[in-house]
């Protein structure tokens, strides 16, 4: 597009409102405004400017800041949603998640899986929020920090009528010589930090200027916590698994892609007595037993090599270890904790098949709850098939259901084949119940015992994220403190045939600025700049000068 020749000779950008240079207005309809828009200097930004290609609208789309902030809006209302009922990650179940959600919340829980929220932190459009409200960030930075850059870079001493006089903070004084107080001036302006710059006579002094990145400080710094949140959606950057281990039984640690496994010998649960001391013998009497301590002791193997689909692998032993609260097992970038437990668990049901007329028994069957068989065989054509089984059983609308995938009320349906039924009786069969849903049968499952396990609840975390979170909240805060306690200054004084204009800016705090104007030009026959935002009446209550 055609670029703006200024008169001072600097060629500006199309869509510049100020020249980069002299400061000059180029745009008419900012030229009727009183003061001037400083926030980007005037410069040419590329979202107002060009709005032409698919480019250009994806880029002007993203730059506007009511459109980053409708992004964090939005995703924040839809992360509020995922929090109503538990997410399917945080689940152990032995169902489907459309029927778990159906059967535990009933219509709202079927709208809430059938609109994704049961996973809404691994599904592909938050996921796409949160990327976008990324390349928002990346955006707006550049699309306003590039140009302000520049615009910083390139201004001059020597500044235009129009937009000195535009200034917040200006005056304008018949002054023949004045080179002496400026002098004085500029050395208390030096004394103050200010960074002076002089050209034929004319004087501008800055200081705070890197207060103005304060802002995109805070983007690089958001952008880096929102990088850093994505990668967890990538395969070995992060890891968050709850893990059930019985006693005796070796497992693999989920999420270390079956390279470590581990065994849990046993789970010691300690509960403190009466001679630990007055307070634990008041509150055990009022509240029974207190936990002192518990954990998990554990063998860490690692796979030797590579193992085909169902072949057992081979396993090297790593170390031994006690696994306690706040004392996780670590290993290359992953922890264990113990978490949680749960006690006396039953982990094997025993039934016999049995004559119910007679009372005589085939044999018995024992039926391992973390992995039972489909079919048994007892010999002499007697045999037992599982056609159903239920971990924590409940009736619900006349239909067996279980209520968690936990073994705390196993009930099974059972397929009974014999000599003299070889078609085979239904039973039904829980602790110490059985019931015949298809009529009066010959034969039962009479329950005979059960064996009970303790279990351990570790939680496997690893979490290559967080150095990258971490390091964009410093930047973040960096950012805060440097446009929060900083201000960028301008002063400017400028002599022309005759006259002396001073004129002055800031981004924030312009009290402070006044005041300070004030003190660097006490005792000099410079005159004070005036608040051009007040009338006469607010300027002689808050004691600044007007014009007049």
């Amino acid at each position: 597009m055609n670029k703006i020749k200024c008169e001072c000779g600097h060629v500006n950008p199309h869509g510049t409102v100020l020249c980069e240079a002299c400061g000059k207005v180029l745009v008419e309809e900012e030229k009727k405004k009183k003061l001037l828009d400083m926030r980007y200097e005037g410069t040419a930004r590329r979202s107002q400017t060009y709005n032409r290609s698919l480019v250009d609208k994806i880029w002007n789309f993203f730059s506007s800041v009511k459109v980053g902030v409708w992004l964090i809006v939005v995703t924040l209302i839809a992360s509020a949603l995922g929090t109503i009922f538990p997410q399917e990650m945080n689940l152990s179940i032995s169902v489907s998640a459309e029927e778990y959600y159906q059967d535990r919340y009933g219509i709202f829980g079927q709208i809430y899986y059938l609109l994704g929220f049961h996973d809404l932190y691994r599904s592909w459009w938050y996921i796409l929020l949160v990327a976008s409200i990324g390349v928002s960030l990346v955006i707006c930075s550049l699309d306003r920090a590039v140009p302000l850059y520049k615009a910083l870079k390139k201004q001059r001493v020597t500044r235009h009528n129009s937009f000195l006089e535009r200034q917040r903070f200006f005056t304008r004084a018949a002054m023949e010589n004045a080179n002496q107080d400026i002098e004085l001036v500029t050395a208390r302006l030096k004394k103050k930090h200010y960074k002076i710059l002089e050209e034929n006579g004319n004087v501008m002094a800055e200081k705070g200027r890197f207060s103005r990145w304060g802002p995109y400080v805070n983007h690089i710094g958001l952008i880096l916590f929102l990088f850093g949140i994505m990668l967890r959606f990538v395969p070995g950057f992060y890891v968050n698994e709850q893990m059930w281990l019985k006693e005796g039984e070796t497992k693999v640690i989920p999420g270390t892609d079956k390279q470590y496994y581990l065994a849990n010998h046993a789970f010691v649960l300690e509960l403190y007595d009466e001679e630990d001391g007055e307070v634990y013998k008041n509150a055990i009497e009022e509240k029974g037993g207190i936990v002192k301590n518990y954990q998990s002791s554990v063998t860490l193997y690692k796979a030797v090599g590579e193992s085909l689909p169902g072949e057992k692998p081979e396993l090297q032993e790593v170390k031994n270890y006690d696994i306690r609260v706040n004392q996780p097992l670590k290993m290359d970038h992953y922890a264990v904790y113990q978490s949680s437990y749960r006690l006396n668990e039953i982990s094997a049901m025993t039934f016999a098949l049995t004559n119910k007329e007679t009372g005589e028994q085939f044999g018995n069957i024992t039926i391992d709850l973390a992995n039972p068989k489909g079919n048994y065989d007892l010999g002499n054509g007697y045999s037992v098939q599982v056609l159903s089984y239920f971990p924590d059983f409940e009736i619900l609308d006349g239909e067996p259901h279980t209520k968690t995938p936990n073994p705390n009320n196993p009930a099974f349906a059972f397929k009974m084949i014999t000599p003299d039924k070889p078609e085979g009786e239904t039973s039904f069969a829980a602790i110490q119940q059985t019931i015949e849903p298809l009529g009066e049968n010959t034969y039962k499952m009479a329950f005979q015992s059960v064996e009970t396990v303790n279990y351990s609840g570790l939680t496997v975390r690893k979490d290559l994220t967080l150095g990258i979170i971490s390091v964009g909240g410093i930047i973040f805060l960096l950012g805060v403190a440097q446009g929060s306690f900083w201000q960028h200054r301008r002063i400017w004084i400028n002599q022309s045939k005759g006259q002396v204009a001073i004129a002055a800016h800031t981004n924030k705090n312009w009290f402070t600025l006044m005041k300070e104007i004030q003190a660097v030009l006490a005792g000099t026959n410079l005159p004070i700049p005036f608040d051009q935002q007040l009338d006469k009446e607010e300027a002689k209550q808050q004691g600044v000068n007007t014009v007049g």
